[in-house]
């Protein structure tokens, strides 16, 4: 690629985009979440597994079952948000590998270990959802991800049944951005990088 985006697409995605936690009561319609997955589908995973599977939490029958699962913190943002997105991780991602890397067999590199199928479903869900939350940004709305709940009552409300546990939260919506605090320090470029 050798095209850059503009500075205002930067200010988008990177430099005003903030954690939301204050909402406008503003519905998403449901084809902007399609299209938030549909560009953030495209990001690369290792061996194009892509193990992440997302719950799009919109109605209040959906909220009301996550809610037991929020930290006290979590859960009045939470129940604003008009979406609420449950980043999971499927387990047996690699049953779906003859079809997403049909050039070799990929599902037998882990038929069978639990260690390198755990750390493979974690690490590029977790990317998958650091996708989304730029696509929602690339798609007008402002995302609030987080960790504070529990997993094990959110994969039971949602998840039961199958080899998909969850991995983090994101809210998304349009944010009230009068509420926000000033934007927290971040380390500069000799505290977290090397080049060698």
């Amino acid at each position: 690629m050798s095209k850059s985006l503009s500075s205002a697409d930067l200010d988008i995605l990177f430099k005003d985009a903030r954690t939301l936690s204050k909402w406008q009561d503003v519905p998403v319609d449901p084809s902007t979440l399609t299209a938030i997955y549909d560009l953030a589908r495209l990001g690369p995973t290792s061996a194009n597994t892509q193990p992440a599977r997302f719950v799009f939490v919109t109605s209040k029958d959906a909220k009301e079952r996550l809610k037991p699962a929020l930290s006290t913190g979590n859960l009045e943002k939470t129940m604003a948000a008009p979406v609420t997105v449950i980043v999971g991780e499927d387990l047996e991602f690699y049953e779906l590998l003859s079809r997403t890397f049909p050039h070799a067999d990929a599902k037998a590199w882990f038929v069978g270990k639990e260690a390198l199928i755990q750390a493979t479903a974690f690490r590029n869900s977790s990317l998958q959802g650091a996708y989304l939350m730029l696509a929602a940004r690339a798609l007008g709305l402002d995302a609030g991800p987080m960790s504070g709940f529990d997993n094990a009552k959110v994969d039971e409300a949602f998840f039961g049944g199958t080899k998909i546990r969850s991995n983090f939260l994101i809210n998304l919506g349009y944010g009230d951005r009068t509420a926000l605090h000033p934007r927290l320090p971040r380390l500069d470029f000799d505290e977290a990088c090397m080049i060698v």
